[in-house]
């Protein structure tokens, strides 16, 4: 009896090792985006703005299991930017899941300019909107990357808590996609990067 009892009292603590350990993981994940963002020879952020880039807490609400839908044989497509020119892309599935207690849908692309570049052949792109933008969030959506290779037997991790700005959210000179109309999402994603307070 006295284990069982001993046993019990554990159980908290390794629940909150295991949320622990996930928040490390998006903070280590954060300080390498940041790190990306200053080596970019690009410069959409200079050192001193660092400091006005800012994240929701993690929250394993918003890392959920999608179903994806394969869409072989799309048509390429021209998706509009915020510079006004426009940018080619496949569809490549559709990604069904659910977010508080909400089922939604995303659409997943493929760069036609980078498909039959061998080191970005495996990108997919996620761009979205949600109720959070224009007060929390960048009113021009947020994306999220991922790869073919994440996709096992039609599902993936879908991780809300790794959604980031584009590089127009920060300053202008960026030919930024702008999320499909499909890519609306009726709710509050609050997770991932918050606006730049710049």
């Amino acid at each position: 009896m006295r284990s069982v009892v001993f046993f019990l009292l554990l159980l908290p603590l390794a629940f909150s090792a295991k949320g622990q350990t996930y928040a490390d993981s998006i903070a280590t994940y954060r300080e390498q985006y940041i790190k990306d963002l200053l080596a970019e020879p690009r410069k959409p952020v200079q050192p001193s703005q660092i400091k006005y880039i800012s994240f929701f807490k993690p929250d394993v609400n918003y890392r959920v299991w999608a179903t994806f839908t394969p869409k072989p044989g799309s048509s390429p497509f021209l998706v509009n930017t915020h510079s006004g020119k426009q940018k080619p892309f496949k569809e490549y599935g559709v990604l069904s899941f659910t977010v508080n207690n909400m089922p939604l849908e995303l659409h997943v692309y493929q760069s036609v300019s980078m498909i039959n570049d061998p080191s970005h052949k495996d990108d997919l792109f996620v761009p979205f909107n949600d109720e959070t933008n224009y007060e929390t969030t960048y009113a021009g959506g947020r994306y999220i990357d991922m790869k073919v290779s994440d996709i096992q037997d039609n599902r993936v991790l879908l991780d809300f808590n790794k959604c980031y700005n584009p590089y127009c959210a920060y300053t202008d000179g960026f030919s930024c996609p702008i999320p499909p109309t499909e890519n609306r999402l009726h709710v509050q994603i609050s997770a991932g990067e918050k606006m730049f307070q710049h």
